[in-house]
């Protein structure tokens, strides 16, 4: 960083832009708030998930941001072309590994696509404050290790509370998809995370007083990531608390993602007048939405109708699928699998030139 760009106040590096990047993050994080509050003025929190919230969060965010990814990949012929192999066997091979780890074994299966599901959520977090760092021009390699540390404490160390004190109220999947911790952790871990993000804290207020440097965006990821994170997991021990606190703030942000990535590539070979773009720009946020929550709704509706039969009353009675399960279960994981890999793939920096433009700096 020069010393000119220190001793002036500069652009702040939004994402998107001021607005998109708070109610995407701050918004979704308040979302999660309410919904919270409001479970624990009606006592959902010591019940399971009410049948309208696990609409809301499961299917209509969870499950309906893995078919998000087809706008970044598979409904776009020229980045298909790009890298057919990776595209391609991405699902095949996820489909071959979970068709053998559930032949072998159940609850293998499960471990294993719970623990690939965690390392996925835990390296989005990170990703978002590794593209606001890039975003801000920031270089300097103790605020990249603080930074690191705080993201990554802020995720790890509520999973190493919940492995150290199983069972819980809750699950990732199913119950016992965890493995437990003979020994406490947690407890040792506790002074470093507190140390961490009081250090994050304390970094980014001399930032700010002594070299006029804000980056509220990556200050708001780790806040609201730590905040969540903590209180769905460690705070409460609530199925209901869990689930709102941790998909939302998952989900929200990559939808937003992938649709301004999605509409980058539409204008650019689009132009008319302000009315018909805005009115083009309604019709797509339809069409991006409806897609992905139609999606959505047949695989939970085979989920349901084929393993579960828990919500007849909103996907139909059960099928009796028992003499395909292990080809079925296999397949139904794979599009949040193919979700979970190419995610490590396609927002580097150097996968798009549009990624590239989206961390480049001020």
């Amino acid at each position: 960083m020069s010393s000119e760009a220190e001793s002036r106040p500069r652009e702040l590096p939004w994402l998107f832009s001021g607005p998109v990047d708070l109610l995407a993050f701050g918004g979704s994080a308040a979302l999660a708030g309410c919904l919270l509050l409001i479970g624990g003025l009606f006592g959902w929190l010591h019940q399971d998930t009410p049948s309208w919230a696990w609409v809301v969060a499961i299917l209509l965010i969870d499950v309906a941001h893995v078919y998000a990814t087809g706008f970044r990949v598979y409904f776009d012929r020229k980045e298909l072309s790009r890298r057919p192999w990776l595209y391609g066997l991405t699902p095949a091979l996820a489909w071959a590994i979970s068709w053998a780890l559930y032949s072998e074994s159940i609850d293998l299966f499960w471990r294993c696509l719970a623990y690939l599901a965690v390392f996925h959520f835990v390296r989005q977090q990170f990703g978002w404050v590794a593209l606001y760092r890039s975003k801000a021009g920031e270089t300097d390699r103790w605020g990249r290790r603080i930074d690191t540390a705080a993201i990554y404490l802020a995720t790890l160390y509520p999973l190493a509370y919940w492995h150290c004190h199983l069972p819980r109220e809750f699950w990732w999947f199913r119950p016992d998809d965890f493995a437990r911790f003979s020994f406490d952790w947690s407890r040792w871990l506790a002074p470093i995370y507190w140390v961490t993000l009081s250090a994050y804290v304390a970094k980014s207020l001399v930032l700010a007083v002594r070299k006029h440097h804000l980056n509220p965006g990556k200050d708001l990821v780790v806040a609201t990531t730590a905040v969540c994170w903590y209180v769905g997991i460690i705070t409460f021990n609530s199925d209901y608390a869990f689930t709102v606190t941790n998909v939302i703030i998952h989900g929200i942000p990559y939808m937003v993602l992938v649709y301004w990535y999605h509409r980058s590539v539409q204008a650019g070979d689009r132009s008319g007048s302000s009315v018909s773009t805005r009115r083009r720009s309604l019709q797509a946020i339809v069409r991006f939405i409806g897609l992905i929550w139609i999606l959505a709704y047949i695989e939970e509706l085979v989920w349901d109708r084929g393993l579960w039969h828990e919500r007849s009353w909103l996907f139909g009675s059960p099928w009796d699928l028992q003499s395909v399960e292990a080809v079925l279960v296999p397949l139904l994981a794979v599009p949040q699998i193919t979700h979970y890999v190419l995610d490590g793939f396609i927002w580097r920096r150097r996968s798009s030139r549009r990624v590239a433009q989206l961390a480049t700096a001020n």
